[in-house]
Order: C-alpha cells, then structure tokens, then sequence
C-alpha cells in the first residue's frame, strides 16, 4: 500500500508589533505573546506541511501608520530572498494600520507567491474567503490613494489660483523659497537678455548659436537630497519653453488658464508680448518650425 503523499513544506514567518516600549523588558511580554499565538496557530496546521521559522521578526515601540520598521524590512528582504512562504500574525493591524500600506503588502506577498494569515481575525488568504475579503481591502485601498491623489490635485489648483508656486524644476532667473519664487539677480539679467536677442536676431538658431558661444545654460540647482541638476545646454525646445513661460511676466498657470502670481516678474510685458508675436511670425504651419518649436509652458530648468 502506497504511503499517503507529504505536503509541502510551508516555511512560516511570525511578525509581531507593538507601538510603545512600555512592558518590552518584562520576561514575558506582549511581543512573546503574540509569537506565542502565531506559533500555536502554526501547529495546528502541521498536518498541512507547516513549520514555524526560528527567526524573529519582532518590531517593539514601532508605530503601524508606515513601513519604517527594521524588522518588518527584514521580513520583506527574506520574502524577496525566496525564504519565507507564509507570514503570520497576531491580528492585521499589527502589520499595518495604514490601508495603503497593507495593500503593498499584500501586492508583494501575491508577487512572491507567500500567504498571509491573522490568528485571530480569521483572516488567511489560504482560503477563498479570505481571498476574498483581501480584494474587498485592496478595493478601499485603491478607494483612499485616489482620494488623495484628487485631494493633492485641488490643492495644487488652489494654489496656482492664490498664485503660489506649485513646486517643479526651479526656472532660470528665480530660487525657490518653499512654495514662493524668488529672484536670482544674476539669472534674471540674463533672462532678459535671452528675450531682448530673439527680439534683435528674430530666429531661434542664431539665438542658440549666440548662448552656445556665450557659455550659458539652463538653470542649475542642489536638490533637496544634494543632488546637483540642470547646468546643460539650452535646446531649442528649451529656449522655447522660457520665451513663452508666463512665469517671467509674474503668472502661474494652471491647466493652460493664467493666474496672477504671488512672484515678481523679471521681463517686461511689453517685450513678452513683441517676442510672442515674433514667435508666432516666425511659426511655419506648413512644416517644422524653422525657428520655434512648441514645447508646452515651462522654463529653462534641468
């Protein structure tokens, strides 16, 4: 007779959480309780191939609301490494307190073909209803990241329309000053001078050709991280961008409608006007700009 057929081994992982380090130096604490659970949940499914990893995956005095746990990132890294098959914890919020945080974990277990089971809540994506219940989670997840998306874009628009800077490369001529621009001096004269050579060679090659040899480039500046970005040659793509950038007449836009900006202008109106007009003169509908090449509102940044 023919010996019943062995299960696959399911290599288990337990993660337990707690938010403050009150009690962690007790001999048994909340953290081993919860292991303790995890670990009797795991023997229960032994007939089905289960075994309880030695390591721990303990996060004590770590919050749920984000993902800046060493323990957690330990877990992730020994998923990504193919060496845990199934994650177990004492209820979900121990994971994650954050819904959108919880659905990329979820995202990753699925990639990694790596279970999930909550002791407690009944909760195990073994099972169909918990397959289940998981898209139902994921659903309110996608739910809240759009909400915030559509909240990050009305303030985007409220901004433009009080006629803040709404962020972005930094233009050549301003600095940035959180949300408020500032005027660069040094840049600004050249800004004006770009203006004043279209206006006197009326074509976008010999302007390129005079920046080229003059050494000037586009905007350069130190990102937040230290990064340095920008400093390249100006395209004609570029200079068309900065030539009609409302941004140097003291206006935002948003969505192609112009609003005054909190900002000081650093070009005449009356210049930005005769090189619009310029511009369009110059355009040839026939075929490619022989002179300007339309590249949407922006400014001589990276």
């Amino acid at each position: 007779m023919a010996k019943p057929k062995q299960p696959p081994t399911i290599r288990c992982a337990i993660y337990t959480r707690k938010s403050s380090e009150d009690g962690l130096e007790q001999e048994f604490n909340s953290l081993d309780a919860q292991r303790q659970s995890g670990e009797a949940y795991i023997e229960s499914q032994r007939s089905e191939g289960w075994v309880c990893l030695d390591d721990r995956y303990d996060d004590g005095g770590f919050s749920g609301g984000n993902m800046e746990r060493p323990a957690l990132r330990r877990l992730v890294a020994d998923i990504g490494a193919g060496r845990v098959d199934c994650v177990v914890v004492y209820k979900v919020d121990r994971l994650s307190r954050s819904l959108v945080d919880f659905a990329r974990m979820i995202d990753l277990f699925e990639k990694r073909g790596v279970m999930f089971v909550s002791v407690t809540q009944q909760f195990s994506t073994v099972h169909s209803h918990g397959k289940l219940m998981m898209n139902i989670l994921l659903s309110f997840a996608q739910f809240e990241r759009e909400i915030v998306s559509e909240r990050t874009r009305d303030k985007i628009a409220a901004s433009r329309r009080r006629g803040q800077w709404a962020g972005g490369a930094p233009v050549l001529g301003y600095d940035r000053a959180k949300q408020q621009l500032t005027v660069n001096e040094a840049e600004a004269e050249r800004v004006r001078a770009i203006f004043n050579l279209y206006l006197e060679l009326n074509s976008m090659g010999r302007v390129l050709d005079e920046l080229d040899a003059r050494g000037w480039r586009t905007k350069e500046w130190i990102t937040a991280k230290g990064k340095r970005r920008g400093g390249h040659p100006i395209e004609k793509s570029r200079l068309y961008k900065m030539l009609t950038n409302v941004v140097y007449i003291g206006k935002v836009t948003h969505h192609g409608e112009a609003f005054e900006g909190l900002h000081e202008g650093i070009v005449d109106g009356g210049v930005f006007e005769r090189v619009q007009a310029a511009l369009k003169a110059n355009a040839n509908p026939t075929g490619p700009m022989e002179r300007n090449k339309p590249g949407g509102v922006g400014g001589v940044g990276g």
